[in-house]
């Protein structure tokens, strides 16, 4: 398993080592070991899986502090552009965002820490993403922030005209507006 950095501290990229021959292939999606060996020990306590169709937009979400989840996040089928945008006050990178393309076939995952808003895009006729999350679930506590919002610059790879994104998404307040709490340390 590599893991490997993104220019954005603490968001990583984890690209496991893929074991194929005539019968198809076989890797570790997560193996503890390996994670506390680069310091990301983690316990994991909710999976979430989703399935969408082609122009699927969703995000930007996260949860606040201290309810906040760090994600691992990996297609099991189909393509999507993965999104993680950095908005932990102090942070070098405060604003900005990474995006990186996940799917069956490239098998990548991303680890997106405490601190982000996270989102993808279908780029497939449809996705099945899965993420585990170190933190429950709390309707209350979350938050999102306007997908489209011009300030981010970010290229879901979807024309406007092709896109679909929830009503809920849609009103999002804007980055600038939008309720955050967290501290780079």
């Amino acid at each position: 398993m590599e893991i490997t950095e993104t220019g954005i501290p603490n968001l990583l990229v984890v690209t496991p080592k893929v074991f194929e021959d005539s019968r198809g292939y076989f890797f570790e999606s997560y193996n503890s070991d390996v994670f506390d060996k680069f310091g990301l020990s983690q316990e994991w306590i909710q999976d979430n899986q989703s399935k969408s169709s082609y122009g699927v937009i969703r995000g930007l979400h996260y949860q606040l502090a201290p309810f906040s989840q760090s994600k691992l996040v990996r297609v099991i089928s189909g393509k999507i552009l993965d999104v993680a945008l950095d908005i932990r006050r102090g942070s070098p990178t405060f604003g900005k965002h990474f995006s990186i393309e996940l799917s069956d076939e490239n098998k990548k995952q991303l680890l997106i820490p405490k601190g982000f808003a996270h989102g993808f895009s279908v780029l497939s006729d449809t996705a099945i993403v899965l993420y585990k999350c170190d933190a429950l679930y709390k309707h209350e506590e979350e938050r999102g922030i306007l997908f489209n919002d011009p300030s981010l610059g970010i290229d879901w790879q979807i024309s406007d005209n092709k896109a679909i994104v929830s009503a809920k998404d849609k009103v999002h307040p804007a980055f600038e507006n939008a309720d955050m709490n967290f501290v780079y340390p």
